[in-house]
């Protein structure tokens, strides 16, 4: 057999002094079971072997291997420890008195050797069977390519150069493949790989959720779906519960298995979404590359989604997981509408009400518990119904406490924003309030957020409109990071704008801009921010080339409500003058004729194809 072909096939060097055996006890077995290094591919199951009885005597196992060593084990090894060196048989079959090495001794010992040798064949079998009861749906894991174009925002009439990135991907049922949402953002192409395989299938992507960071796809060729049974999902883990996390990370082409624990479940920021939810916290590691790979409980159910890890000076092996609810959430929205809706959200702002003289000064008995509204977002459906300074005392009949949270599972609690994400877009939720002594309750219908600076442009090309070499943009979440050097946290960035710009930081980089995506409302649908992005330099435009990321604020008196209010007012205009006026109370002001006859051939100089982008023509 060629599983343990490492212990019967070489042969040992003369004069090499094999190992002794280590004495058998319930520690050595223990560590035997136990200890196998996360980084091996299957510590998990070595583990789940350990529950079965071992079919041989224990004298007739190999030496265990020592606390601390490094496995090299392969799925085509045995999961015993056969590539120990195997003790000295015993010299009690010959004669008394032979020498040591003598023919009388060798032979029996070569015998019994070759006994011993046969072990792990009777053993691995039965073992391997247990790999596959612990992880049955490692096969379904695969391998996601994926080849990006992103939006320029610095010219946003083009496209970045193409890239290439690998990340992971699981079957689940319907012949449906789920994946990270930033694995395939802003694609060109996708196509998925099998494990053992050496064909690329061409996918399809059926829907991308930005807030869970999660997408869909699908193959349509039939051979991809041959042989393969989708990934089981399981419950919600609890804490210290085992995960392994399967993937194909950086460092080589082959999957990769990872073990470790649930160490924390709370609300999460999810980078890519810049939302919160539900999340799980693991030790075990994730990579670049393991992005979109399922991780498994010890019963082999996928628990979540690996989808991030924490880069910090002082933490390691924190990684983090999408867990199930969040996931069944994705799939039920895009069963119930064919596509994806997002997670609503109570359109507010609270306060925690943990001060007793707050709470007193807001008539709260002292039997009642909850937080306070401190903003309603205009664009939201409780708008209708909340006011500012209401105190939120339930959500669809569960208590709020002072400091936001709601009970979860046995002693734990959690904020009560989890409660609102597991609504689905479009259903209504039961919210009591206090308000002014009295007891109020509303039947509220849930909506997706409506942010001023939106968090993603969703595989749209960026909005642009040029007049006279001034290229009009729409502020995103893409656009700033793409103008502050990519920096991922926009919330830092407000301590770092003297270092980064020096002493004209107010002009150069966008602060209130920053400011309106941390604090600012959305008054109405349609509302967006508009800026000058940057100023192509020509004759008409000159004095005005240092202006950058400056807000548009009103054309001609008139307040700026959209791009394409803007490029509407512009095209239209029968006046002598074109007037912007921009935040820090900068004005603008162009000759009509001359700058609309100008701006056909800056576009030429600058090999513009149009004056505005395609959304502003419709």
């Amino acid at each position: 057999m060629d599983n343990h072909g490492h212990a019967s096939g070489g042969k040992r060097k003369r004069g090499r002094k094999p190992k002794q055996p280590a004495p058998s006890s319930p520690d050595n077995n223990h560590t035997d079971h136990h200890t196998a290094p996360s980084s091996s591919p299957l510590a998990t199951a070595g583990a789940a072997a350990s529950d079965s009885p071992d079919p041989e005597p224990a004298a007739s196992s190999p030496a265990p291997r020592r606390r601390g060593g490094k496995s090299r084990r392969t799925r085509n090894e045995p999961l015993c420890e056969a590539d120990a060196a195997p003790s000295p048989p015993p010299r009690r079959g010959g004669p008394k008195g032979a020498p040591n090495g003598g023919p009388e001794a060798v032979e029996p010992s070569r015998r019994e050797l070759a006994v011993k040798m046969e072990v792990p064949a009777a053993v691995e079998p039965l073992r391997w069977e247990q790999v596959v009861k612990v992880v049955p749906s490692m096969d379904a894991v695969v391998k996601v390519f994926c080849v990006h174009t992103e939006p320029n925002f610095s010219l946003p009439w083009q496209r970045k150069r193409q890239y290439s990135s690998s990340s992971s991907g699981f079957i689940i049922g319907g012949r449906r493949v789920l994946t990270n949402a930033h694995s395939v953002e802003h694609y060109t192409q996708v196509k998925l790989k099998k494990r053992g395989s050496d064909t690329k299938y061409l996918a399809t992507v059926l829907a991308i959720g930005t807030e869970c960071d999660i997408a869909m796809l699908t193959v349509e060729d039939d051979e991809f779906w041959k042989g393969v049974s989708p990934v089981e999902f399981g419950l919600l883990p609890a804490l210290q519960d085992a995960v392994t996390v399967v993937g194909y990370p950086i460092g080589g082409d082959t999957i990769s298995v990872t073990s470790g624990v649930v160490s924390r479940i709370e609300i999460l920021s999810y980078v890519h979404g810049s939302t919160e939810l539900l999340g799980l916290q693991i030790d075990a590691a994730i990579n670049s590359g393991n992005s979109g790979g399922p991780a498994f409980n010890d019963k082999g159910k996928c628990v979540g989604i690996a989808f991030q890890s924490l880069k910090h000076e002082d933490a390691e092996n924190i990684g983090y997981v999408i867990p199930t609810p969040v996931i069944n959430h994705f799939i039920e929205d895009y069963k119930k509408s064919r596509e994806y809706t997002g997670f609503p959200v109570l359109g507010i702002e609270s306060q925690k009400m943990e001060n007793p003289d707050l709470r007193k000064a807001m008539g709260m008995k002292s039997d009642q518990k909850g937080v306070r509204v401190r903003r309603v977002e205009p664009t939201a459906p409780e708008s209708g119904f909340l006011r500012p300074s209401d105190i939120i005392l339930s959500f669809d009949g569960i208590d709020i406490a002072n400091d936001g949270t709601v009970p979860f599972r046995h002693g734990e609690r959690i904020g009560f924003s989890y409660l609102v994400s597991q609504k689905y877009t479009g259903e209504k939720a039961r919210v009591k309030v206090l308000r002014n002594s009295k007891i109020h309750e509303f039947n509220i219908k849930l909506a997706t957020q409506k942010r001023l600076i939106p968090a993603h442009i969703k595989g749209r090309p960026p909005s642009y409109y040029i007049v006279a070499g001034f290229v009009f943009m729409v502020v995103s979440v893409p656009y700033l990071r793409s103008e502050i050097c990519g920096i991922e946290n926009l919330s830092y960035l407000l301590t770092r704008m003297v270092s980064q710009y020096g002493k004209d930081y107010e002009y150069d980089a966008p602060v209130k801009l920053l400011d309106k995506h941390l604090h600012a409302m959305a008054q109405s649908h349609d509302e967006q921010i508009v800026v000058v992005s940057q100023v192509l330099v020509a004759d008409i435009n000159i004095g005005y080339e240092d202006i950058v990321n400056i807000q548009v604020l009103a054309f001609n008196g008139t307040p700026v409500k959209n791009l394409k209010h803007l490029a509407t007012m512009v095209d239209e205009c029968n006046e002598a003058f074109l007037k912007f006026d921009l935040d820090y109370d900068q004005l603008v002001v162009l000759e009509t004729e001359t700058a609309k006859a100008a701006t056909q051939d800056i576009l030429t100089t600058h090999c513009i194809p149009s004056a505005m982008s395609e959304d502003l023509k419709s």
